[in-house]
């Protein structure tokens, strides 16, 4: 499906306008720490029920308004779209551990895709009332001020998160670490890959780097890279979406050593 200018126009301000609602509803949640319950869907893999719930309102929103476009959410919630309809792919609080936590670091992080095209990034961060948000082609913002990435040239002078997760196992997750500290580079994790990856759009952090992520936690800000200017691996040319790849994202002086010293084997460049 071809989508016009109004039609993503359109797309894009209600994945704003929702983004800020559940983000509203988290924040409200995350500070009455009484109102949910921890669990765990595998080590350091957490879970409450506010992540539901907040997927929940992302998803009826969104679907009532666009009623043939498809949804895929990191809580299970999937509804398939129309013929050739665009998809909306949903992390309602990206950075669990943290929200279980109380560590006030985490967001909603929303992505429409059209085909293997992302065509909006959306990423709140209702603790500091931070919206990134990006439209293919049309550039980044934060809070409607533009985003650009850094302008570093050297991982020697570089802030690199290394995301982290135990898909791949904790082998290779110190050796990509340990090639991009060899580099002199500082490596960051602070533990929302979405909110990473919206700070390599700010120019806070000059790269993002994991062996594995899902594409809820990433889509938009991959979107947000890009559209301020940063370069970030084909994530989509694979099965991505479906399963998760690898990903590298970073601002473009430092996108070959970058590449190289992470040495990850089938990232799609």
């Amino acid at each position: 499906m071809t989508l016009d200018s109004t039609a993503l126009q359109n797309r894009f301000l209600a994945a704003c306008a929702v983004a800020r609602e559940a983000g509203a509803l988290a924040k409200r949640r995350f500070l009455d720490r009484k109102s949910f319950t921890v669990g765990l869907k595998g080590p350091q893999d957490f879970i409450t029920e506010v992540d539901g719930d907040v997927e929940k309102l992302v998803r009826r929103r969104l679907t009532e308004i666009f009623k043939d476009d498809g949804f895929i959410g990191e809580e299970g919630g999937v509804a398939p779209g129309g013929e050739g309809a665009p998809s909306w792919v949903v992390d309602p609080i990206d950075g669990t551990a943290n929200f279980a936590r109380g560590a006030p670091f985490y967001c909603v992080s929303i992505a429409c895709i059209n085909g293997r095209d992302i065509e909006i990034g959306v990423i709140y961060d209702p603790m500091l009332d931070e919206l990134f948000a990006a439209r293919r082609s049309a550039g980044a913002t934060l809070n409607g001020a533009p985003l650009k990435v850094s302008d570093c040239d050297s991982l020697a002078k570089a802030a690199v998160e290394v995301g982290w997760n135990m898909r791949f196992g904790a082998e290779d997750f110190l050796a990509v670490m340990g090639r991009i500290v060899a580099t002199g580079a500082g490596v960051i994790r602070a533990g929302s890959g979405a909110l990473g990856l919206a700070y390599v759009a700010a120019g806070r952090r000059d790269g993002y780097v994991e062996t594995h992520i899902r594409a809820w936690d990433c889509l938009a800000g991959i979107l947000l890279v890009r559209e301020a200017g940063g370069y970030a691996s084909d994530f989509l040319a694979g099965e991505g979406l479906t399963k998760g790849d690898a990903l590298i994202a970073c601002a473009p002086g430092v996108k070959q050593a970058l590449i190289e010293a992470a040495a990850i084997k089938g990232l799609a460049l």
